[in-house]
């Protein structure tokens, strides 16, 4: 079966070597990472920070583009019409986040859906295979009404998901109004990929081009490159401006801002958290409805970037516990927790071929309410992490420690800056446990084409570094040997390694 699978793989495996890609290649400043986090937690704290502000630095050339996107989402929404969101994994994620502070800000609407690759069940983990197929992207638009007047916004880190690819083209048959997609990789690499190729050379569709560079751990692109299409998208869609001189005045100082906030402030919490795993605890992290879905993002994506157990689930009998949780602190059950997490209920996919597997069921299993607070906590040990938001205040806090923020009202402000304090954190945690060498992913789950092609190289990579040679053929068959029999919390990565 492994044999098989791998023959597969490496019979469409061209289709998936994106190695020269920006996104996937190695920053300079983080060669040494996972050596600095182990020595100086505040060092590496404050190179990841001038890691995204560089990445922030380089959207001032964007202001152009972004101006003439938030008209067109304005001028969308006041003609009384939709403005729809999709995306993969961390893209799919910052869609429905925006979709959330949308909500918060302008109260109940129709007139944002955001949707990802398998629906609102994959916000806690992803969906197999859903990423890899074009026909998923054109189905969940399709089923979420996309019309002749709305408006399609496609953010996708590297520029060559095939779902949001097949949303994409649709979209543009479908509806007068020009998608706009937008991704961080150079033209010129993205036109050697066909798919990409499709959508570049595409006159109906709008691309807005966010290159800002190498993520601080390889790959890593819940990182830099989420967080710039958030605020490109954020800034169109939750701010209105008369005129364009106003609008450059007003991103500009955004950007500014965004830069200001010492990330060493949180050094305590990093080590903090890191040694409560090493004495075999856990976390919960505690939030209320303002900032919840930020502080979920970032803990449900540590799972296939880290390896670690993805959030436990009440349905699956003889489960074990993820590292850490999310729970809305006055939500009584788990329905009411997720309405209050996405300001709406939520839109699983119910396609029958899928037998409930990524349904409303399944993702109310996903306790995050208190009555799953007081379970989790009654099985096994567990500490609370406190992030809360008062007027213009946002507080982190932890047994003895504690850091407030003083922010503002803003929602997109305050949300793009618990993701870039929390990715930092989260990422010198996973360091301080060993999940990766220098900068390289060296613990990343393999759950889709893209996924394995990059296990495949870092393996090689690794293999490289220690003196030792195996071809990509080679490699793709161990790795596929070694995923049919890998648990969770184990480096697939690192196995296949060891077998040469």
């Amino acid at each position: 079966m492994a044999n098989s699978k791998a023959n597969d793989f490496l019979s469409i495996a061209d289709q998936f070597k994106l190695g020269h890609l920006v996104t996937e290649s190695f920053h300079p400043l983080t060669k040494n990472l996972s050596q600095t986090v182990q020595n100086d937690v505040s060092a590496a704290l404050k190179i990841l920070q001038q890691v995204d502000a560089q990445a922030l630095m380089c959207m001032r050339d964007k202001v152009e583009t972004i101006w003439e996107m938030g008209q067109a989402i304005q001028q969308t929404l006041k003609s009384g019409h939709k403005v729809f969101m999709c995306g993969c994994g961390a893209t799919g994620r910052l869609s429905l986040v925006l979709e959330t502070l949308y909500r918060q800000q302008f109260g109940e609407t129709n007139q944002i859906i955001s949707f990802m690759a398998g629906g609102d069940f994959a916000l806690i983990k992803s969906v197999e295979s859903f990423e890899d197929k074009v026909e998923y992207g054109e189905r969940q638009l399709k089923e979420l009404g996309f019309g002749e007047n709305d408006l399609l916004l496609s953010p996708t880190e590297g520029g060559e998901t095939p779902f949001v690819i097949g949303a994409t083209v649709l979209a543009s048959k479908i509806s007068n109004r020009s998608p706009y997609f937008l991704y961080c990789n150079p033209d010129h690499l993205l036109l050697n990929i066909e798919r990409s190729r499709d959508v570049i050379q595409n006159q109906t569709i709008k691309k807005v081009n966010l290159t800002v560079g190498p993520m601080a751990i390889s790959g890593s692109t819940r990182m830099q490159a989420s967080t710039v299409l958030m605020l490109a998208i954020g800034v169109g869609l939750l701010f209105e401006h008369q005129t364009k001189e106003k609008f450059i005045k007003f991103y500009l100082d955004y950007l500014d801002r965004l830069t200001s906030t010492d990330y060493r402030l949180i050094e305590s919490f990093t080590s903090l958290e890191a040694n409560l795993y090493k004495s075999k605890k856990y976390l919960n992290y505690i939030s209320d409805s303002n900032l919840g879905i930020s502080i979920l993002t970032d803990t449900t994506e540590r799972s296939p970037t880290f390896s670690l157990r993805s959030f436990e689930n009440r349905l699956d009998h003889g489960h074990d516990h993820s590292l850490s949780y999310l729970f809305i602190k006055d939500a009584e059950n788990s329905a009411q927790g997720w309405s209050e997490l996405l300001w709406r209920k939520p839109r699983p996919v119910e396609w029958p071929e899928l037998d409930g597997r990524i349904g409303l069921e399944k993702l109310l299993g996903f306790d995050i309410s208190s009555h799953g607070l007081k379970s989790r906590t009654k099985e096994i040990p567990t500490i609370d992490f406190k992030i809360s938001y008062d007027n213009g205040t946002v507080c982190f806090e932890c047994l003895s420690e504690k850091v407030s923020f003083n922010w503002g009202t803003d929602p997109l402000f305050n949300h793009l800056m618990v993701k870039m304090i929390l990715n930092s954190h989260s990422t010198l945690v996973m360091g301080l446990l060993d999940r990766y060498q220098g900068n390289v992913m060296s613990w990343v789950r393999p759950s889709n084409n893209k996924l394995i092609d990059r296990a495949s190289r870092y393996i090689q990579q690794i293999l490289m570094n220690s003196g030792k040679s195996a071809s990509y053929d080679e490699i793709v068959h161990k790795l596929f040997e070694e995923i049919e029999t890998i648990r969770d919390n184990e480096s697939v990565v690192l196995k296949v390694v060891n077998k040469f």
